[in-house]
């Protein structure tokens, strides 16, 4: 089959289209046959090498972890899904013509593979940091970052749990911030008195989702640097504010997303999709930013 690897580590580049053979589903695994593959900032992170000391790798590695189609191979022990059933969720190596998958969940009607492989990293990564703060209905939070995967998921999660949202991301990308139920502003100098504008008072909460070195400012809106999490700034424990924990229940957070999808109250935009032999092209967008929604990569 074709997969996307790497043989060493660089820029996108360094990533091709190979033939390897088939993997199969382990015991709690299912393989599917990939229609569509999640770009993620982990996939071209780990590319160029930023986690080879925390993570090494036997090379050539196949890159991506999240996919979705329809499950061709269960695994022993597996239950409540069979060959034939229509998931969404993640692995590794996904971006290929088959995968193995290590969580997922069923893919609701109505919901396209190329916008359900966007879905469990940024659906994961949403959740777990919402929790980590503990959001509660009533409360304000700020979303750093509001455009991309993640920041598409936190906004609309925070809504749907009753939190006002104020979400910061590019010019062009105000509409899609609005869409969401959030109020938007631009990022940037300044920002700080935006922001002011639209709400009096200290912020409940405020997640930095883009790293764009703005973790003092987000301190200043809280008033508390314990309110004040990113997932991309690995200096915010310099300044009292936390780096967002491992971990947490993927099903469960991909079970609340497509729950909502199916109530109309979801929806990660797909902004470009690119052919597997356009993977490099795929992460060099990615890397770049300023994306609404997501980068998808479709195999068949």
């Amino acid at each position: 089959m074709r997969a996307v690897r790497f043989a060493e580590y660089g820029g996108p580049q360094v990533l091709r289209v190979d033939e390897v053979d088939e993997p199969h589903a382990g015991v709690g695994e299912v393989r599917i046959a990939v229609r569509a593959a999640g770009v993620n900032a982990v996939d071209w992170k780990i590319r160029a090498g930023y986690m080879s000391e925390q993570m090494p790798l036997p090379l050539p590695f196949g890159t991506g972890v999240d996919a979705a189609r329809v499950v061709d191979e269960v695994g022993e022990g597996v239950a409540g899904v069979r060959v034939g059933d229509a998931v969404l969720g993640s692995g590794s190596a996904t971006y290929a013509e088959h995968a193995v998958l290590t969580t997922w969940v069923l893919k609701p009607e109505g919901l396209s593979f190329e916008e359900a492989a966007g879905y469990p990293v940024p659906v994961g990564t949403a959740v777990r940091i919402l929790n980590q703060l503990a959001v509660q209905p009533g409360q304000t939070i700020l979303v750093s970052g509001a455009a991309g995967g993640v920041g598409t998921a936190v906004v609309q999660l925070a809504v749907a749990r009753g939190a006002t949202v104020i979400g910061t991301a590019s010019e062009r990308n105000q509409d899609h911030v609005r869409s969401m139920g959030a109020t938007p502003t631009i990022y940037g100098d300044g920002f700080v008195g935006r922001v002011r504008e639209i709400v009096a008072g200290n912020i409940d909460a405020a997640f930095d989702i883009a790293g764009a070195g703005v973790i003092p400012e987000l301190i200043e809106l809280t008033g508390d640097p314990s309110r004040v999490l990113s997932i991309a700034d690995y200096s915010a424990p310099e300044h009292g504010a936390a780096v967002a924990s491992p971990g947490g229940d993927a099903v469960a957070a991909l079970t609340e997303a497509t729950r909502l999808f199916t109530e109309g109250r979801f929806h990660i935009p797909v902004e470009r999709t690119f052919a597997l032999d356009e993977a490099s092209d795929a992460q060099g967008a990615s890397a770049g930013g300023h994306v609404a929604g997501r980068y998808i990569i479709t195999v068949s």
